[in-house]
């Protein structure tokens, strides 16, 4: 997998290279300890999904601009942001095989990097009078709080359908995918139209990555793996998709049973609730949603020119439920 996304890169060879030094010199601080954290940040990277989709999409539609290197270093900003965010959030003192900032630094610390993260993602909208991206930003923000709040009071409840669920993924994770779709649109000054379309691609392709993310959950991983462990959403009492569709099709007994597992969780349990969603086929009903999502977003190219950004794209797509990290 990791052999696909650097393929991916090649085309955008250039342009990640120069986001990449653009995103250090953004994150910089004159203040001692929050440069020695951005720089402990920037160290352990990840996949650049979202700085990928903001230049595939703008080079597919036009031409980079100093306004798409922009928009890619205040949407990676929002990205690390959240993720420190929810680390404070989630307890977690691991992040991508490394200690977290809160485990080094405690929450405290880490809560005030990341709101010194989103400042900084606002600043670069603000000093370059990028309005349209300030308002794409802002509202992001707005539906990935909303969404993370509404996790956590249906999480409490054990309500979630699936209809909850999609608001859910739509909040937290697929709206800041479709504004890496939506601004990299916007950078090289396209249609309206046009980036709304981007934005509906984004937030398809942002679904179908939750759901491959939820269904981590339920896959046995090999020792050297560093990614999600196996059954932390059911740690955390995070009812994803197969589980919801699991506990609709369960009898009453094996319903009853499941939410009395999830209240009461603990590592065999565990493995009790993974057998149910094998046996009510939760893990086939996920995939073929993720799927049906892919292959509407990869519909929505169908409307612009073939070459090799947009094939790019597409190979995105596929990679995005079809990645094994």
């Amino acid at each position: 997998m990791k052999v696909i996304l650097e393929k991916i890169k090649t085309t955008i060879k250039e342009e990640i290279k120069e986001f990449e030094k653009q995103f250090s010199s953004v994150i910089k601080s004159n203040i001692p300890l929050i440069d020695k954290i951005t720089h402990y940040i920037i160290h352990r990277k990840g996949k650049l999904i979202r700085p990928i989709f903001v230049f595939l999409v703008a080079k597919m539609l036009g031409t980079i601009r100093k306004k798409t290197y922009h928009t890619a270093c205040l949407i990676e900003l929002i990205h690390t942001a959240t993720l420190v965010h929810d680390d404070v959030i989630d307890n977690s003192y691991l992040r991508r095989g490394s200690f977290s900032v809160n485990a080094i630094w405690k929450n405290k610390t880490a809560v005030l990097i990341g709101d010194y993260l989103l400042s900084k993602s606002l600043l670069i909208a603000t000093n370059n009078n990028y309005y349209d991206l300030l308002k794409i930003v802002c509202k992001t923000i707005k539906n990935m709080s909303e969404g993370e709040l509404l996790q956590m009071e249906k999480s409490k409840q054990l309500d979630i359908t699936e209809k909850i669920y999609n608001q859910i993924v739509f909040h937290k994770t697929a709206s800041l995918i479709a504004a890496s779709c939506e601004a990299g649109a916007r950078s090289v000054h396209t249609d309206e139209q046009t980036a709304l379309k981007m934005r509906k691609f984004g937030i398809l392709a942002g679904i179908a990555f939750q759901i491959k993310d939820d269904l981590f959950d339920y896959e046995e991983k090999n020792e050297n793996f560093i990614g999600k462990p196996i059954g932390i959403d059911l740690k955390e009492r995070k009812i994803t998709l197969p589980l919801i569709y699991t506990i609709q099709k369960a009898s009453k007994e094996d319903q009853k049973n499941i939410l009395s597992y999830i209240k009461n969780y603990d590592e065999k349990k565990k493995y009790k609730i993974i057998d149910y969603v094998k046996k009510y086929k939760g893990l086939e009903y996920a995939t073929q949603k993720m799927i049906k999502l892919r292959n509407k977003a990869l519909k929505i190219l169908e409307f612009y020119p073939e070459g090799k950004i947009k094939n790019t794209l597409k190979i995105m797509i596929n990679f995005i439920v079809e990645r094994t990290q």
